[in-house]
């Protein structure tokens, strides 16, 4: 058990519960931290095999060894918080999760790229923005870019680079291998995380406009049957690798930018323990 946690452990609200803040959570864990993630609607979580989203439809998810368990009252939550096998994931806001107990790392992994991104600073010690739309001093302590080219780079200065809307390829396919939503509406469907699709096959229907696979893969990614899409989101990934698809499970990109979370926050940690120390030795 981490030192951290035999002195009670301190807090990580990790906003989102899609891949990379399920990811995120799991370093933060490991490095002895009480973890609560929280659902955000927008955008869709669709690799919800990498993620611990699913939890939050009382589904059973275990990644890396570590269960994830939903909570939403005071009660759960604390002892969500006191748990060092699971990982408390709630629909509860921040709004709502403040006035349970104020977290000492904040983290938002929500993945809004294209969004505005509110001032998180003084809502924790230490606040950590992933990807596009975070500044340094403006609206987070500290950043980490999530960008393929650049991934995992942590931003003490400055601005992280904004989103330019070109997926990574995955087996040689980029965009193509992704459905957007064009409208806002239902989405429904009877297909699931790993099931294999073929070009042209229905994966499902948004708003009653049929939606079909647009290549040959197996589904990385989907919204969940049921949930609401959103107009330019991501509703489905079809990975093409063949055998060496992957659709669960943290994968590299994800655990690099976890590690560099991690990293993020010892950076602030330090940094803001070396101001205390030099407030006390001026104070004597």
């Amino acid at each position: 058990m981490s030192r951290a946690r035999q002195q009670r452990a301190a807090t990580a609200l990790i906003l989102g519960t899609n891949e990379i803040a399920s990811a995120a959570a799991l370093a933060l864990h490991a490095d002895g931290y009480a973890c609560l993630l929280s659902h955000d609607p927008f955008p869709p979580v669709i690799r919800r095999g990498m993620a611990f989203h699913d939890s939050l439809f009382g589904e059973t998810i275990v990644l890396a060894g570590v269960a994830g368990r939903r909570v939403e009252t005071g009660a759960e939550i604390a002892r969500a918080l006191d748990s060092a096998r699971e990982i408390g994931v709630t629909p509860l806001s921040l709004s709502e999760l403040i006035p349970l107990r104020m977290p000492d790392v904040l983290v938002d992994a929500r993945m809004q790229k294209y969004q505005v991104t509110p001032d998180w600073r003084r809502i924790a010690r230490v606040t950590v923005g992933l990807g596009p739309n975070f500044a340094v001093g403006r609206n987070c302590d500290i950043a980490v870019e999530t960008r393929p080219s650049d991934v995992a780079r942590i931003v003490e200065r400055g601005e992280t680079e904004a989103g330019d809307r070109t997926p990574r390829p995955l087996g040689g396919v980029g965009a193509e291998r992704f459905v957007y939503a064009d409208r806002d509406g239902p989405w429904h469907t009877a297909l699931d995380i790993g099931a294999r699709v073929y070009r042209g096959v229905v994966i499902g229907r948004l708003g009653g406009a049929v939606i079909a696979s647009p290549i040959d893969g197996v589904l990385r990614g989907i919204a969940r049957d049921g949930s609401t899409a959103f107009a330019g989101a991501k509703l489905i990934e079809i990975d093409p690798r063949g055998r060496e698809a992957c659709w669960t499970g943290v994968d590299e990109r994800g655990a690099q930018i976890a590690r560099a979370v991690v990293e993020a926050v010892r950076l602030k940690q330090a940094e803001l323990n070396v101001r205390l120390e030099e407030r006390g030795a001026a104070a004597i």
